[in-house]
């Protein structure tokens, strides 16, 4: 009976962890105006290239990069892309125009409260993860405490 228990009880803790990883992947989406963030940056795009000293050399091709990334993956990349930008790229840059400053502040304020919402989901992951992976200390622990229980 005991066994049995056990095996309900392993059984239903997966699922939980399964069940806390599926919605950590669905927290991943970021309620945000993507659309908004898009056009504010379209405004300054022009300017902001025409300072570039290395128009020739991209960072992030359209084609490929990000495309290439597996979907578990991508809450992992995307939380560190946003902490580059929020980290170097954002801080770093000098602007003299206050109308570019402004826009590129804005946009910068959204990077941070997506960055903090995906931390949140990672943190939960995260601990489906490690729970997943200390699993053979908790089998362990039912094989030595449950020896010779008659199974149902």
């Amino acid at each position: 009976m005991k066994a049995q228990r056990a095996s309900l009880w392993l059984l239903g803790t997966v699922f939980l962890l399964s069940a806390a990883h599926a919605r950590g992947l669905r927290r991943c989406l970021i309620a945000m105006d993507m659309r908004h963030i898009g056009e504010s940056f379209q405004h300054i795009k022009g300017t902001i290239q025409a300072k570039d000293t290395f128009p020739n050399v991209t960072i992030l091709s359209t084609s490929g990069t990000l495309h290439s990334i597996k979907p578990l993956d991508v809450c992992c990349v995307t939380k560190n892309l946003l902490a580059f930008y929020v980290d170097r790229v954002f801080k770093d840059h000098q602007e003299l125009s206050p109308q570019i400053l402004r826009k590129i502040s804005s946009i910068a304020n959204s990077f941070l409260y997506m960055q903090k919402v995906l931390q949140q989901c990672l943190e939960v992951r995260s601990a489906a993860l490690k729970s997943l992976g200390e699993l053979d200390v908790f089998l362990a622990w039912i094989d030595k405490n449950h020896q010779g229980t008659p199974a149902a």
